[in-house]
Parts: C-alpha cells; structure tokens; sequence
C-alpha cells in the first residue's frame, strides 16, 4: 500500500473514532473493541491478503486516541482463533471476570491486526470474549458478539477506510419498567419532588 492511502485509512479512522467517542457518551475506563480485515482495506476478499502495513496505522492511531480518553482497546483476531481478542494484562486484571486463553495470534491464524497487537502490547493477553462498551468494524469483521447490550449502530463519518466497509456501534443498558418507567434523570427528580407524600406502586 502506498504511503497516501495509509495516511487517509489512519486520518479516517481517527475522524470515525472521535465520531464513536461522542456520540456513544464514552468514558475513560470503557472498553473498545476494534475488528479489522487488512485484507479488505486492500480491497480484497476477509481472510486472502492481510498485511501488517495497514495493520501499523490502525493500530497508531486507535493506541494513541485511547489514551487521549482513558479507553481499554480489544483488537478482534479472525475466525481461525474463535474470534477471540487481544488486550493488555492491565485490562485483565481489573476484570477478572474475562477467561485468558493460551494463544499467540500469527497473520494466518488470527489475522494481521491481532497478530500486530500482540507484539505491540507491553503485556498481551488473548481472551475469548469480552463484553465491550463499543466499537468499531473495519471490513464487516463481526463485532457483534463482543458488544455489551444493546448495541446502538452509529453512522461512521467515513464510511470506507481503503476498500473496506466500516460500521461501528455504542451500547446502553436496556429500557425496563414499562408504560411508567423513567428514563431521563431530569424527569425522576421533577416526579419525586411532585409525588404525593402517600404515593406508592
């Protein structure tokens, strides 16, 4: 790939990243998985021509906006590993409700962004699954799985990054309660404060 084209791909990226930051309410300490086809970017069909050299800029630029907003990243390995993802110890240890697995990602098991990562991290951890506050998909990798519920899509302001498709999503906890469940936290302090002192379900 040329130089110009993984400039574009890392200039888009970080435009759809901040995007996904706002408009999903993101907080530090939340946690981002990235699913990416390097093979797709080259306008390739997932899983034929990965290259670490689209993986580098993906990663540079999602390293370096997570850290501007406190994010935990999850890089997504392909199929051949299970879908499951590399993070950093650190993320493992603070929940350790996620299961590691002992694996170490290569470009033809487990695809060239994953096996990037790994070699990146200052301690990588291979886990099998994650429940993840968003993400995003850079070659309609399947993200789904590793998303928290309810996933909420969110338009990406650039929808390819090279030939390959992007979406990406933010999750909310789910709306319960029914007809007269409260949503805004506006509205309950107005409701509490009106309600009859003798007021009851």
């Amino acid at each position: 790939m040329t130089d110009s084209i993984l400039h574009n791909v890392a200039e888009g990226l970080e435009t759809n990243l901040r995007e996904l930051i706002q408009v999903g309410s993101l907080r530090p300490g939340h946690i981002l998985v990235i699913g990416t086809s390097t093979s797709e970017i080259l306008g390739h069909q997932i899983g034929t021509s990965g290259t670490l050299d689209a993986a580098k800029p993906i990663y540079d630029t999602v390293q370096r906006i997570s850290r501007e907003f406190g994010l935990h990243v999850a890089f997504q390995c392909c199929e051949h590993l299970n879908r499951a993802l590399v993070i950093e110890e650190e993320l493992l240890l603070l929940a350790p409700q996620l299961e590691p697995v002992s694996v170490i990602p290569v470009p033809k098991a487990g695809g060239s962004m994953a096996s990037y990562a790994y070699r990146q991290f200052a301690k990588p951890v291979v886990v099998e699954t994650i429940q993840a506050h968003a993400g995003i998909d850079i070659g309609s990798t399947l993200i789904g799985m590793h998303l928290r519920r309810v996933a909420v899509p969110a338009r990406p302001p650039v929808r390819h990054l090279g030939h390959a498709y992007v979406t990406m999503a933010f999750t909310r906890p789910k709306l319960i309660g029914g007809i007269r469940a409260v949503y805004s936290a506006d509205t309950a302090e107005q409701l509490y404060q009106t309600a009859a002192p003798d007021a009851d379900c």
